[in-house]
């Protein structure tokens, strides 16, 4: 089976991988970050908007699903 683009961006942007400079820098871009953690449900990826606010949601290409809203970093 061939991966999704989406998969491999969200495997590239794992946040485990690395030490949070890419989520950094598509925050500081004003960009939401996509990211999954090693604890994140399978399906779904962690949502963190410029602001702080952090959301675990199911990715369609018509738009998010959010299932929660996470606590605060």
């Amino acid at each position: 089976m061939t991966e999704d683009v989406n998969d491999r961006l969200l495997r590239d942007l794992d946040a485990d991988d690395d030490d949070g400079r890419a989520v950094r820098s598509i925050l500081a871009a004003g960009l939401p970050a996509y990211y999954r953690n090693a604890d994140t449900p399978p399906g779904l990826e962690v949502k963190h908007h410029p602001d702080g606010r952090r959301e675990l949601v199911r990715f369609h290409r018509d738009g998010d699903e959010v299932i929660r809203t996470l606590p605060d970093a």
